[in-house]
């Protein structure tokens, strides 16, 4: 691979000469600037980018941390990160925690020895749920930014990218409310994490809201057998006419079960959950659908960080809020 020194030795000029044409700067001529990159992109020059980062104490990566790869909702997400990234002239380094609590750490510890410039992560359901916010504190004061998404910890201080789950599931309540249902169930697996805990809320403020219904809500544990419970549910609540599901599998395993049971869709029960277009592909009618727009949320965050990277002085924090949108298909009336 051809150097700066043989660039330079060639056309006869100094090697910062050859450095400073390749970057457009000012203090050299048009026409050495001309030469330079003709015989630049002549041998293919690429810039030495371990020698770039030692000079500039940049990497140009970004440590990316997610819960689930196999997650639809997060590799849309990491696929926003990588896009928007790279478009910036940064690349991304991904790691996932599968939940765990120690694998986040063993990540940032992992990451923060210089390969990263900072990182964009979601948090691990061990970490919501034990409170451990710690390590992340550390990993800032080492002078390393982070961007949290979607699963954040209010407090640590650092910028984030969020979407309405609050607003999205009370306006979703209020939907079937409008619809006339009576008896309208929320249906959640993911309870633990702040995201499912923010969708319940929105849920119960609408139903409380109403004056006369009564919330009824079925909490899936990760050891419990999703269908049987839904099925349950279903079995033992033969009056549900709506329901609101945190999750895509609960709002796909609600329609069919309902379906299963006799029931039409949307006239006896309908149904809205958070999924994405291809989660509606499973259920028939349609899954009506809240929709987060995961590649945004990924744009967002990595926008943040670069910018932060930039302007590491900066003591203003933000926190985006992508507003949602419901795709209403052929589950509601």
């Amino acid at each position: 691979m051809v150097t700066l020194k043989q660039l330079a030795k060639e056309l006869n000029v100094s090697i910062s000469t050859v450095s400073k044409a390749l970057n457009n700067s000012n203090e050299i001529g048009k026409e050495t600037v001309i030469r330079v990159k003709a015989l630049a992109k002549l041998y293919n020059y690429k810039p030495n980018k371990v020698a770039l980062s030692l000079k500039n104490n940049k990497t140009k990566t970004i440590g990316v941390i997610i819960p689930n790869i196999l997650n639809r909702f997060l590799a849309k997400v990491l696929f926003g990160i990588e896009r928007e990234a790279n478009k910036q002239g940064y690349n991304i380094i991904t790691c996932i925690s599968n939940e765990s609590l120690e694998k986040e750490k063993d990540s940032l510890r992992l990451l923060a020895n210089g390969s990263v410039d900072g990182f964009i992560l979601s948090i691990a359901e061990e970490s919501q749920v034990n409170n451990e916010i710690e390590h992340f504190k550390e990993t800032i004061a080492k002078g390393l930014p982070i961007v949290m998404f979607d699963r954040v910890a209010h407090d640590v201080l650092c910028d984030k990218v969020i979407v309405d789950d609050f607003e999205a599931t009370y306006k979703a309540t209020k939907i079937l409310i409008e619809e006339g249902r009576k008896h309208i169930v929320f249906i959640s697996n993911i309870n633990d994490i702040s995201v499912g805990k923010l969708r319940e809320r929105g849920y119960n403020k609408a139903i409380l809201e109403s004056g006369k219904l009564k919330p009824i809500v079925l909490e899936i544990k990760k050891k419990d057998d999703h269908p049987k419970k839904i099925n349950v549910l279903f079995k033992n609540n033969k009056t549900i006419d709506g329901v609101v599901a945190a999750d895509s599998s609960s709002g796909v395993i609600a329609l069919n079960t309902a379906v299963n049971f006799g029931l039409k869709v949307p006239k006896d029960v309908s149904v809205i959950a958070f999924a994405s277009k291809s989660d509606s592909k499973h259920t028939l009618p349609k899954l009506t659908t809240i929709r987060q727009h995961a590649k945004t949320i990924g744009t967002q965050a990595a926008e943040l960080l670069i910018n932060r990277i930039h302007n590491p002085k900066c003591v203003d924090f933000s926190t985006k809020i992508i507003k949602t949108s419901l795709i209403k298909n052929k589950s509601i009336l």
